[in-house]
C-alpha cells in the first residue's frame, strides 16, 4: 500500500479548520483594507539568487532550494519581504508610493517541526514602501495591535527596539561587523536560553565570556533611542496603542535586512511564540533597484494565530458554510425541495439540499447534525397540501410551519 501520511511538517485541513482560517483572512483583510493596505501575490518560486543571503545563517540553511528541469537555481518563497523588494524593483516604474500592500500566501521553511511551528504555513504581511517618515512605522505597529484586536486578542504586549541599540557596538569598535551579526542573532535567543545559554552559545563563537557578558551587559541597560521615543510619542495618542508597548533591547529579530524599529507581538495567555513581528527595512529594496527605498512592514505569524485562538476560544462557535439543510421527504416531493432551495439561495441564504430522495428523514437530521447545520426545512404531504413548510431549529429541536415567504424571512434574521 502506498504511503497516504503528508510529508512531516505539512498539513491537510479538513473544512472546520479551513472555515478557521478562512475566519481569520477575512478579518484580516478587512482591517487592512480599512487602513488602505491593497492586495499583492508573488509566485512560490524565485531564482535562488533573489532570496539567497538575505536572511542570515539560520535562513540561509531552512530555505528549500533546488535546480529545476530546466537546470536552474531556484528556492521556494521564505518570506515575502524579499520578493516584494524584488518585485518593487521590478515594477517601480509603474508603482505609486508611499505604495501600501498586504500579502497572505504560503512560505516554506525546513524548520524542526514542533507547536506552532511548520515547513508550509501562511504569512499575513503588511508593508508601506516608499516613506522614511516615522508615521509609517506607528502606522504598522497601530495596525498589527488593531488586526489582533478585531480576532479577540486582549492580553498581548508589542515588544520593541531599534537596531541602532546594536550598531552602536560597531560605531565603538567593540565588534567587527561579521561579529555584531552572530551576537545579534544569538542574544536573540535570550528568552528561550536565558542569559547564561547566550553567553555559552557566544563562547562557541569565539567570543570571551566575560567580554560578552559587558557587551550582553551594555545592550540591557540601553534607553529607547530618539527614533523609539518619536514613535512612542505618535503611538501614545492613539487608544489604541496605549500601554501596549514594551521597549526590549535584547530583541533583535536575526533577519539581517532591519536597519531601524523592530518589534514583535506576544501573549501572556499563549506561550508557544510570538503572533508576529516586524521592522524597518531601508536598504533591501536597494539591493535590487540601485536606489535606496525605505519600507516598513510586519508579519503576522498565521498559523500561530490560529493555534493561540483556538487555546483562548477566540473563534465563533457557528462557523459553517450552510444554514438551512432543506430535506427531500420523497421522490414526489423532489420539485417541492429544488424550488424552496433555489428560493433561499436567491435571496443569499447559503443552503444545502440533501441529494437523494430515497434517503428517510432521520438519515438526512443526522447529516445536518454532522455538519452544524442549524437549520432544517421540511416539506412532507400534509406541508404540500396546505403550501406551508416544516423549519426545525436544530438545537432546541423546536419545529414551527411556515410559508416560503415567511421562511425566508425568518431565517434571514436568524
Amino acid at each position: 500500500m502506498k504511503n497516504i501520511q503528508t510529508l512531516k511538517g505539512f498539513r491537510d485541513f479538513l473544512p472546520l479548520e479551513a472555515l478557521k482560517r478562512q475566519y481569520v483572512i477575512d478579518k484580516l483583510k478587512k482591517e487592512f483594507e480599512l487602513y488602505g493596505f491593497e492586495p499583492l501575490e508573488t509566485p512560490s518560486l524565485e531564482y535562488e539568487e533573489i532570496l539567497s543571503g538575505k536572511y542570515g545563517q539560520e535562513g540561509e540553511k531552512l530555505m528549500y532550494r533546488f535546480e529545476d528541469l530546466g537546470k536552474r537555481k531556484v528556492a521556494m518563497r521564505y518570506d515575502q519581504t524579499v520578493p516584494l523588494a524584488r518585485l518593487i524593483a521590478l515594477y517601480r516604474n509603474k508603482l505609486y508610493f508611499p505604495f501600501k500592500r498586504y500579502q497572505i500566501q504560503n512560505v516554506w521553511r525546513a524548520e524542526n517541526t514542533q507547536k506552532g511551528r511548520y515547513r508550509e504555513f501562511i504569512q499575513c504581511d503588511i508593508d508601506i514602501v516608499g516613506s522614511t517618515s516615522l508615521l509609517a512605522d506607528a502606522e504598522v505597529v497601530e495596525l498589527s495591535i488593531k488586526a489582533l484586536q478585531v480576532l479577540g486578542f486582549k492580553k498581548f504586549k508589542i515588544l520593541v527596539n531599534d537596531r541602532k541599540v546594536f550598531t552602536s557596538l560597531l560605531l565603538n569598535k567593540d565588534l567587527s561587523k561579521d561579529e555584531l551579526s552572530t551576537f545579534v542573532r544569538i542574544i536573540d535567543k535570550i528568552k528561550k536560553i536565558g542569559k547564561d545559554g547566550v553567553l555559552e552559545e557566544l563562547s562557541k563563537y569565539g567570543f570571551k565570556r566575560e567580554t560578552a557578558n559587558i557587551l550582553l551587559t551594555k545592550i540591557q541597560n540601553q534607553e529607547k533611542t530618539d527614533t523609539l521615543k518619536d514613535i512612542y510619542a505618535i503611538l501614545e495618542n492613539s487608544s489604541i496603542a496605549k500601554g501596549q508597548l514594551v521597549f526590549e533591547p535584547t530583541l533583535a529579530r536575526g533577519l539581517d535586512y532591519y536597519t531601524g524599529l523592530i518589534f514583535e507581538i506576544e501573549t501572556e495567555e499563549y506561550e508557544a511564540g510570538s503572533l508576529g513581528g516586524g521592522g524597518r527595512y531601508d536598504n533591501l529594496v536597494g539591493m535590487f533597484a540601485n536606489e535606496q527605498i525605505p519600507a516598513v512592514g510586519f508579519a503576522f505569524g498565521f498559523d500561530r494565530i490560529i493555534e493561540a485562538m483556538d487555546y483562548l476560544q477566540l473563534f465563533p462557535t457557528n462557523l459553517k458554510t450552510s444554514k438551512v439543510l432543506v430535506t427531500i421527504f420523497s421522490n414526489e416531493l423532489k420539485d417541492n425541495a429544488l424550488e424552496v432551495v433555489a428560493k433561499l439561495r436567491e435571496n443569499l441564504i447559503n443552503s444545502e439540499l440533501f441529494l437523494s430522495s430515497q434517503s428517510v428523514i432521520d438519515k438526512q437530521l443526522k447529516y445536518a447534525n454532522q455538519k452544524s447545520i442549524p437549520y432544517v426545512v421540511i416539506i412532507g404531504p400534509e406541508e404540500a397540501s396546505q403550501k406551508l413548510l416544516t423549519l426545525k431549529d436544530m438545537s432546541s429541536g423546536q419545529q414551527e410551519k411556515l410559508t416560503l415567504p415567511e421562511l425566508i424571512k425568518k431565517v434571514k434574521n436568524l
